[in-house]
Order: structure tokens, then C-alpha cells, then sequence
């Protein structure tokens, strides 16, 4: 069966598999956790600037992604912007999120989507707008599920991704981030 949301078409089994492979990982992995044997894990990615275009690949682990500016940026648009690309990943986390707790609790889902919208504003960088953030602000999120189960579960599915989503939450609490530099290559004359 097709539907239709929001001029969105859904196929309304394409969730159910998944959520049984999904579940079953779940429980597989469950099983062989030992809490007092866990050590975090240390996550890296690394952005290197091409010479020329100025397109920024990141590597993380095997993968690459690109991101770029837009023409008005000099950029090529080849790929999204830095926080372009930092809205897609708090979707892609949410949508995860979801649909593993989903899994995990037997919800039926058919469809998951979700949207999120932030306001950039590109006069932060100019004389009179000191106080215009630079980074991405008044981000919200929609998600828009296709699923049997009664609002009441759907409501408590919800509340459970906001407590246990990784991205949204880092976005949400203060972090302490350091910084270094290295500077390479210069020669005092």
C-alpha cells in the first residue's frame, strides 16, 4: 500500500523487516554486554580543504563525505555547508534513534521522516550584527511517522528518542570543546 503525506509517498512495508533485523541485532548485542567491560570508544574525523575548489572532505572510519559552499560563498556547491550538513546529521540521528527504540519495543512503523529547520544568518559576520549567532539557531525538528500504534505509545516513543538521542542532545547540553594548533611549514626569514 502507497500513501501519501504531505506530498510524500511512503511504502507502507518497506519498515517491517527492518525493524525485525533491527530488533534482533538489539537482543544479539544485549546478550553479549557486560557494562563493567565497556570502554568508550574514541571517535575521530578528520576534514582536509581541497586545493582550488576549497570542498572539505571529511573521513570518518572508511567513509567520505564532502561538503562545500554555496556559489555565493565561493564555493561550488558540490556539497552541503558545514551546518547544512550538522542539521542533516541531527535528522539522520533522530531517524535512527526512532526507529532502533521502535525495534526495541516492538512499535510498528511503516514510515519514519524527519525534517529539521534552522535559521542561519549570514549578517553575523557583518559590522551592526555582533550579537546575530553565527552558528545555526532556532533549530526544531518534525518527525512524521506512518505506524498502528496508539498516539499514547507513539508519545512515549518520542519522549524516549529526546532522553537517548546523541546528536540532539549534544546540541541541547553545554560541552567543553579545546582546541589546538599546529602550525607547519613557516620559515622565519
Amino acid at each position: 500500500m502507497i500513501i501519501n503525506l504531505e506530498s510524500r509517498t511512503y511504502n507502507m512495508e518497506t519498515l517491517t523487516p527492518y525493524l525485525r533485523r533491527k530488533r534482533e541485532a538489539i537482543e544479539r548485542r544485549m546478550r553479549g554486554l557486560d557494562p563493567a567491560t565497556i570502554e568508550p570508544t574514541e571517535v575521530r574525523a578528520v576534514a582536509a580543504v581541497r586545493p582550488n575548489s576549497g570542498v572539505r572532505r571529511i573521513q570518518i572510519r572508511d567513509h567520505q563525505v564532502l561538503t562545500d559552499s554555496p556559489a555565493e560563498g565561493a564555493g561550488d556547491d558540490l556539497g552541503p555547508s558545514s551546518p547544512e550538513l550538522q542539521l542533516g546529521v541531527l535528522a539522520s540521528c533522530l531517524a535512527h534513534v526512532f526507529v532502533t527504540h521502535a525495534a526495541a519495543l516492538e512499535v510498528p512503523l511503516s514510515a519514519v521522516e524527519v525534517e529539521v529547520e534552522a535559521r542561519i544568518d549570514d549578517r553575523a559576520r557583518m559590522p551592526g550584527h555582533e550579537r546575530t549567532p553565527i552558528y545555526p539557531h532556532h533549530i526544531s525538528y518534525i518527525v512524521r511517522v506512518e505506524s498502528s500504534a496508539p498516539q499514547e505509545i507513539m508519545a512515549d516513543l518520542h519522549e524516549l528518542v529526546e532522553r537517548n538521542c546523541p546528536i540532539l542532545n549534544l546540541l541541547k547540553e553545554p560541552q567543553v570543546v579545546s582546541g589546538k594548533l599546529i602550525h607547519e611549514g613557516y620559515a622565519d626569514e
